[in-house]
């Protein structure tokens, strides 16, 4: 038998050691579908529910795995909807690569069903690389090149495959002119800086008198280095969320996450440094991180792109964070560790145990806080971590201490709801001996989350540990919005946009053969918790939360605050009393010394 051009397609991925391919089917692609079955299913072929959540699965395979991950869906539709989650990984700087289908070559044109113009539409996601196969010689560099860019430059590719085209015979491409034959591999390589920037960075960082450093997930590789720069400098260590798990909580000098869902320590960690060196990080938010003309900074980034933005950097560093630190730490003299780092373990000590008061306040009927803060010891050391997007990530990246070799990521940059819980399930693929837990909304799963649990009842006994936790923060409220609108714009609850109905997600998830518990008293969480870690099977923990509990951002203002407590009078006046006494809690929290409202 012949092979065909989706053979070959296959037969590449598998010589690029791709295991598995995220995917939903149609005719779009048949070809390739035909070729799976003539290949015993190499790569494997992961059916998730929505080719969203198939994209969603790469991100969080190649988030947790280090390698590119792989999504492929059919023409029209279906290449629309891997977007959101290819944006999510283009943002986050992932490598994935999509392949898609096309109508035949000879409808393009002819306004044919599910025709989309797929390069056009993929020219900014995969603007590093997208290209359509029209004659089998182009191949097998356009798989080649899409598997290259992705790792090389951390982002998103895309190969265009018309229907016909998977069809046609394979035939390589020729030593003639306008063919293009291609190898495979990758070639390692860690960027360094010159001798000279690194000896500015020195300079600026050795003048400081209270520094502070701040990572990303840039800096995941060079966690020794990390600890030795904070050694030597007396440095306290502010993470990105995105590098949440690049250095552990354990030590004393690291304060945790900055920025809206940040920590008090993270943020005044920033307010009082004279010096900042930010590694492996492009943090947005410029607000949370020192005066622009406050304190000297230096950046290590390992892309050109991405360096000299957020903050006026007197010295940016373009290479590998390892290999920077490294060649810089000689250079560096080392300080004493004075009052200034003194301050920084207290600051950081005296805000876990504002943690562990914040859950224990009494809420109606279970302290979201509550639920995160007790499963932070029961957590296995190489468990891995993810959160949606909305109050759940302020619970993730407040309350949940990274250690061992815990992982943990979340959608950092675009911020989009619905990748919780296949961001484990991909992560399941990658490390399917590890344990995995998702934090998530109501709301994200309602969106998504419910159908992907299908998925999980799909896969699950492959996975040699089957432990897939999925905890639901049930308090049927989008409740991020809802709180930014009160905080932001004092607009008490819109019902007919926040409020969401009760669904029984643990029952669901019985019906469909996976562990289930419904937890609506405080009393019933560490069990709850004991429970999942020791199933034989996926688990959901259904956990009925209070919506008026507010993760209010730690450099929130008092009038913003004000402004919240009066939208929740009007709006929610049975739950005035106590949501006004946790308010007060929060202003005496994140804003000692200042004067706050009694009434």
């Amino acid at each position: 038998m012949s092979t065909k051009v989706s053979d070959h397609i296959l037969e590449r991925l598998r010589a690029w050691d791709v295991e598995h391919v995220f995917a939903y089917a149609g005719d779009g692609i048949n070809g390739l579908l035909a070729a799976w079955e003539r290949a015993e299913n190499k790569p494997k072929f992961i059916q998730a529910r929505h080719e969203e959540m198939a994209a969603f699965q790469a991100v969080g395979y190649a988030k947790f795995s280090g390698k590119v991950g792989v999504c492929a869906a059919t023409s029209g539709p279906g290449a629309i909807h891997l977007l959101n989650g290819l944006y999510d990984a283009k943002l986050d700087h992932v490598p994935v690569v999509a392949i898609v289908g096309q109508t035949n070559r000879s409808a393009m044109g002819g306004s044919y069903q599910q025709e989309v113009d797929l390069q056009s539409l993929y020219k900014d996601v995969a603007s590093d690389f997208c290209e359509m196969v029209t004659v089998p010689e182009q191949l097998p560099n356009a798989i080649d090149r899409a598997m290259r860019t992705a790792y090389g430059r951390r982002t998103v590719t895309a190969v265009i495959v018309p229907a016909d085209v998977q069809e046609l015979d394979y035939s390589p491409p020729t030593h003639a002119f306008k063919m293009v034959p291609s190898s495979l591999g990758l070639a390692s390589y860690a960027p360094v800086p010159t001798e000279e920037d690194l000896a500015r960075a020195a300079e600026v960082l050795n003048a400081g008198e209270k520094v502070a450093v701040l990572i990303g997930q840039g800096a995941r590789g060079a966690r020794a280095e990390v600890e030795q720069v904070a050694e030597v400098l007396g440095a306290g260590v502010a993470k990105a969320l995105l590098g949440k798990d690049a250095l552990p909580d354990d030590l004393p000098y690291v304060t945790g996450a900055i920025g809206l869902l940040g920590t008090r320590p993270s943020y005044e960690l920033m307010q009082g440094c004279d010096t900042l060196l930010v590694i492996g990080s492009s943090f947005p938010y410029t607000q949370f991180m020192p005066e622009l003309d406050q304190a000297r900074a230096v950046q290590i980034d390992i892309d050109p792109h991405m360096v000299g933005m957020r903050y006026p950097f007197e010295v940016n560093l373009v290479g590998d964070a390892q290999t920077t630190l490294r060649r810089l730490i000689p250079q560096l003299r080392r300080k004493k560790h004075g009052s200034w780092r003194k301050k920084i373990e207290k600051d950081t000590a005296g805000w876990w145990e504002v943690m562990e008061r914040r859950a224990a306040v009494e809420a109606d009927p279970i302290n979201p806080e509550y639920v995160v803060h007790a499963l932070d010891p029961l957590l296995p050391d190489d468990v891995i971590l993810a959160a949606d997007s909305g109050s759940a990530a302020n619970w993730y990246a407040r309350h949940l201490r990274m250690r061992g070799t815990m992982r943990g990521s979340l959608s950092g940059t675009l911020a989009t709801m619905g990748p919780g819980v296949p961001y484990v399930i991909g992560a399941k693929f990658a490390h399917p001996d590890r344990p995995a837990l998702a934090l998530v909304g109501d709301g994200a799963m309602q969106m998504n989350g419910m159908a992907e649990l299908i998925t999980a009842a799909k896969y699950w006994q492959e996975w040699r540990d089957p432990r897939l936790i999925v905890a639901v923060l049930n308090n049927q409220d989008l409740n991020q919005v809802t709180w930014e609108l009160r905080a932001m714009s004092g607009a008490p609850q819109f019902l007919a946009s926040q409020a969401l109905p009760d669904v029984p997600y643990a029952d669901f998830a019985q019906s469909i053969g996976l562990g289930g518990m419904r937890v609506e008293k405080p009393g019933e969480v560490v069990d709850a918790w004991r429970r999942a870690l020791a199933a034989d099977r996926p688990f959901v923990l259904d956990f009925r939360t209070d919506p008026a509990v507010p993760p209010i951002p730690p450099h929130a203002s008092l009038d913003q605050i004000e402004a919240a407590a009066t939208a929740v009078l009007k709006g929610d006046s049975d739950r005035a009393a106590m949501v006004k006494q946790g308010l007060k809690a929060k202003v005496q929290e994140f804003l000692p010394g200042r004067k706050h409202h009694q009434d």
